[in-house]
């Protein structure tokens, strides 16, 4: 929407049709764009008719059809997650779970965006569910009973593709617009903050529920954790997206707040983290484990900054923000080189494995990530460049990721002989 909303902004009656045919996604997506297009008279206009419609908006526009889109999705989730079970095939669950709760989640997800987009493209349709068709029997029939590095690593990585594969559903197949790539980077980083809100409410219920119960000797515990609990995990997701949806200015006010907070705390968390490190004696060149914690972390604070940038340049220009992130990517980048001269240092000492490999490309290409990212945000902290040059940036990077967890999950296995 935000495009359409670029594209059409000179174009007052192509505005209207956009608002009339999603009003609470142009609401939204107008005041994602509005620090670009502040200073034109039109901006003044739907920003004050905006501003009347929310004061005297009592609930948001949810029709039939939304529900319909939302129920069905998620009951198609919790069906596909306890079907071991429902089709009496109840051994080794604890396998399923794991090789199968990122793709029922995903597909979930993409299912959902489907029918609330109404999406009728035969080709596009064809295509995601060959995708999701091909991943399912790969893992469980191909992989399967290969207990093997590079086969978990394939496990692993399965999530980030079907990530990439939501993500293209969601933003109608435009494969090469990178402002709907970060329209769904900013959907993600709304998806993390709501749906960290869902789980802490969804925990609470339970914690309640389960207190009630026992308070007069009913147990319904084992009952409720295998069917309550984990189809409203899976189903959480889908529940969030549609309140992305349908409550986009809640959202919209949440996340650039968390951003703003919480980006400096980890800054300060990691600044300390990192001198404690020089007297603990800890050293990831003879510690494996250490490697993992370090390279995790490392992961951790990219996504903060891949995610804390959109919400940046949705705000007023903020020269603190800037800096923060800055900070961060700097960090970030020596991280990024301890971990790379470990894994060097380690590749020297043992030679190639299947972890090795994995961790060395994914230093490499989060280093080339994380590289371009720091000298755009030096040139906006120091010189004239718009934060929103670091979102094409990043934008323009994904699709080395999906290149590099394609070639994990469906390559990887077999270069090393599924050992």
């Amino acid at each position: 929407m935000e495009h359409k909303i670029r594209d059409h902004f000179n174009d007052p009656a192509g505005l209207e049709s956009l608002y009339r045919s999603d009003r609470k996604g142009f609401r939204l997506a107008f005041f994602r764009v509005l620090p670009e297009i502040e200073d034109q008279p039109l901006a003044d206009f739907w920003k004050a008719r905006l501003d009347a419609e929310q004061e005297n908006s009592v609930s948001p526009d949810v029709s039939s059809w939304d529900i319909f889109a939302l129920l069905i999705a998620a009951i198609s989730a919790g069906i596909l997650i306890k079907a071991p079970e429902l089709f009496g095939f109840n051994k080794e669950l604890t396998l399923f779970y794991e090789r199968n709760t990122a793709l029922i989640v995903f597909f979930g997800l993409t299912f959902y965006t489907f029918l609330l987009k109404e999406i009728r493209n035969t080709k596009q349709i064809a295509f995601t569910a060959l995708v999701f068709l091909i991943s399912a029997v790969y893992v469980n029939f191909l992989l399967a009973g290969n207990e093997s590095h590079s086969v978990n690593l394939a496990y692993i990585h399965l999530p980030l593709m079907l990530w990439c594969l939501y993500g293209l559903v969601f933003t109608d197949f435009d494969l090469g617009s990178k402002s709907r790539r970060i329209e769904y980077i900013r959907h993600n980083g709304d998806l993390a903050v709501m749906g960290a809100i869902v789980l802490i409410a969804g925990g609470l219920m339970t914690g309640i529920t389960l207190g009630l119960f026992s308070a007069i000797e009913v147990d319904i515990e084992k009952f409720y954790v295998e069917y309550i609990v984990i189809w409203g995990l899976v189903s959480a997701p889908i529940v969030v997206s549609f309140i992305l949806q349908k409550y986009p200015l809640i959202t919209s006010r949440i996340a650039p707040v968390i951003a703003r907070v919480f980006s400096p705390l980890v800054l300060l968390t990691l600044i300390i983290y990192l001198g404690s490190i020089i007297f603990s004696g800890k050293d990831p060149y003879n510690d494996r484990e250490f490697l993992l914690v370090f390279n995790l972390l490392l992961l951790g604070v990219m996504a903060i900054i891949i995610f804390s940038v959109p919400e940046t340049s949705v705000a007023r220009r903020q020269r603190f923000n800037e800096f923060i992130l800055l900070g961060l990517a700097l960090l970030t980048l020596i991280i990024d080189l301890v971990a790379l001269s470990a894994i060097i240092y380690r590749l020297g000492e043992f030679g190639f494995s299947p972890n090795r490999t994995v961790v060395l490309g994914s230093n490499l290409l989060i280093f080339g990530n994380m590289l371009l990212v720091l000298i755009d945000l030096f040139n906006v902290v120091f010189g004239k460049m718009d934060i929103r040059k670091v979102e094409q940036t990043i934008a323009a990077y994904v699709p080395l990721y999906l290149g590099w967890t394609v070639f994990v999950v469906f390559v990887l296995p077999w270069v090393f002989g599924l050992r």
